[in-house]
Protein backbone atom coordinates (compact mmCIF):
# COMPACT_ATOMS: atom_id res chain seq x y z
CA UNK A 1 0.00 0.00 0.00
CA UNK A 2 1.42 3.63 -0.79
CA UNK A 3 0.97 6.71 1.22
CA UNK A 4 -2.39 7.53 -1.17
CA UNK A 5 -3.77 4.39 -0.05
CA UNK A 6 -3.00 4.88 4.01
CA UNK A 7 -3.99 7.93 4.17
CA UNK A 8 -7.80 8.81 3.27
CA UNK A 9 -8.78 5.33 5.11
CA UNK A 10 -7.03 7.11 8.36
CA UNK A 11 -8.21 9.99 7.85
CA UNK A 12 -11.93 8.52 7.10
CA UNK A 13 -11.34 6.35 10.03
CA UNK A 14 -10.44 9.65 12.22
CA UNK A 15 -13.03 11.59 11.04
CA UNK A 16 -15.66 9.10 12.49
CA UNK A 17 -14.10 8.28 15.58
CA UNK A 18 -14.13 12.28 15.59
CA UNK A 19 -17.62 13.02 15.04
CA UNK A 20 -19.28 10.62 16.70
CA UNK A 21 -17.44 11.28 19.67
CA UNK A 22 -18.42 14.88 19.75
CA UNK A 23 -22.00 13.36 18.48
CA UNK A 24 -22.22 11.31 21.82
CA UNK A 25 -21.16 14.05 23.62
CA UNK A 26 -23.64 15.92 26.11
CA UNK A 27 -21.60 19.39 26.39
CA UNK A 28 -20.23 21.30 23.71
CA UNK A 29 -16.56 22.13 23.04
CA UNK A 30 -14.40 23.49 25.26
CA UNK A 31 -12.73 26.81 25.05
CA UNK A 32 -9.40 25.21 23.84
CA UNK A 33 -11.29 23.70 21.02
CA UNK A 34 -10.31 26.98 18.24
CA UNK A 35 -6.06 25.45 19.02
CA UNK A 36 -7.27 22.28 17.54
CA UNK A 37 -9.37 23.68 14.69
CA UNK A 38 -6.46 25.86 13.96
CA UNK A 39 -3.34 23.35 14.05
CA UNK A 40 -5.84 20.75 11.74
CA UNK A 41 -6.34 23.94 9.41
CA UNK A 42 -2.45 24.43 9.17
CA UNK A 43 -2.01 20.80 8.93
CA UNK A 44 -4.12 20.68 6.35
CA UNK A 45 -2.87 23.61 4.12
CA UNK A 46 0.35 22.20 4.29
CA UNK A 47 -0.86 19.31 2.52
CA UNK A 48 -2.50 20.82 0.16
CA UNK A 49 0.94 23.04 -0.56
CA UNK A 50 2.25 19.86 -1.02
CA UNK A 51 -0.34 18.87 -4.02
CA UNK A 52 -0.01 22.06 -5.05
CA UNK A 53 3.97 22.00 -5.26
CA UNK A 54 3.53 18.33 -7.11
CA UNK A 55 0.98 19.04 -8.93
CA UNK A 56 -0.52 22.62 -9.77
CA UNK A 57 -3.06 24.95 -8.44
CA UNK A 58 -5.83 23.75 -10.42
CA UNK A 59 -5.10 20.04 -10.14
CA UNK A 60 -8.02 19.51 -8.18
CA UNK A 61 -10.00 20.37 -11.16
CA UNK A 62 -8.96 17.21 -13.28
CA UNK A 63 -10.10 15.18 -10.65
CA UNK A 64 -13.53 16.81 -10.84
CA UNK A 65 -13.90 16.73 -13.99
CA UNK A 66 -12.64 13.17 -14.90
CA UNK A 67 -15.95 11.02 -14.48
CA UNK A 68 -19.31 10.79 -12.77
CA UNK A 69 -17.66 10.42 -9.64
CA UNK A 70 -15.54 12.95 -9.78
CA UNK A 71 -18.35 15.33 -10.58
CA UNK A 72 -20.58 14.01 -7.57
CA UNK A 73 -17.19 14.27 -5.31
CA UNK A 74 -17.32 18.22 -6.55
CA UNK A 75 -20.91 18.69 -6.34
CA UNK A 76 -20.33 16.92 -2.63
CA UNK A 77 -18.25 19.33 -1.87
CA UNK A 78 -19.82 22.54 -2.64
CA UNK A 79 -22.73 21.59 -0.58
CA UNK A 80 -21.26 20.88 2.21
CA UNK A 81 -19.07 24.36 2.33
CA UNK A 82 -22.72 25.90 1.60
CA UNK A 83 -24.09 24.30 4.49
CA UNK A 84 -21.01 25.23 6.55
CA UNK A 85 -21.27 28.96 5.79
CA UNK A 86 -25.03 28.65 6.75
CA UNK A 87 -24.43 28.03 9.96
CA UNK A 88 -21.44 29.54 10.42
CA UNK A 89 -22.02 33.51 8.93
CA UNK A 90 -24.71 34.30 11.36
CA UNK A 91 -22.27 33.35 14.61
CA UNK A 92 -19.10 35.17 12.69
CA UNK A 93 -21.44 38.67 12.15
CA UNK A 94 -22.74 38.11 15.44
CA UNK A 95 -18.75 38.02 16.94
CA UNK A 96 -18.04 40.83 14.96
CA UNK A 97 -16.03 38.82 12.40
CA UNK A 98 -16.60 40.43 8.28
CA UNK A 99 -18.30 37.67 6.95
CA UNK A 100 -17.64 38.49 3.53
CA UNK A 101 -13.59 38.06 3.86
CA UNK A 102 -13.91 35.09 5.27
CA UNK A 103 -16.49 33.78 2.61
CA UNK A 104 -14.26 34.57 -0.34
CA UNK A 105 -11.25 33.30 1.63
CA UNK A 106 -13.57 29.72 1.71
CA UNK A 107 -14.25 29.93 -1.98
CA UNK A 108 -10.64 30.49 -2.87
CA UNK A 109 -9.40 27.56 -0.01
CA UNK A 110 -12.35 25.17 0.76
CA UNK A 111 -11.98 23.36 3.72
CA UNK A 112 -8.90 25.82 4.58
CA UNK A 113 -10.64 28.25 4.80
CA UNK A 114 -13.95 26.69 6.47
CA UNK A 115 -11.41 25.42 9.32
CA UNK A 116 -9.28 29.10 10.05
CA UNK A 117 -13.19 30.70 10.15
CA UNK A 118 -14.00 28.27 13.15
CA UNK A 119 -11.30 28.46 14.53
CA UNK A 120 -11.46 32.15 14.64
CA UNK A 121 -15.59 31.33 15.89
CA UNK A 122 -14.29 29.13 18.56
CA UNK A 123 -11.55 31.56 19.76
CA UNK A 124 -13.74 34.76 20.09
CA UNK A 125 -16.71 32.46 21.90
CA UNK A 126 -13.89 31.16 24.01
CA UNK A 127 -10.62 32.16 23.19
CA UNK A 128 -10.48 35.12 24.87
CA UNK A 129 -9.93 35.83 28.67
CA UNK A 130 -12.53 36.74 30.34
CA UNK A 131 -13.26 40.09 32.45
CA UNK A 132 -14.67 40.20 35.68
Amino acid sequence: MTLFDILPVLAGLATVAAVLTYAHRPRTLGPQAWIATATLCAAFAGWSLYAIATGSPFGFWAEHTRNAWGVQIWFDLLLAAGCALAFMIPEARRLGMHPMHWTVLVLCSGAIGLLAMLARILYLRHGQPRSQ
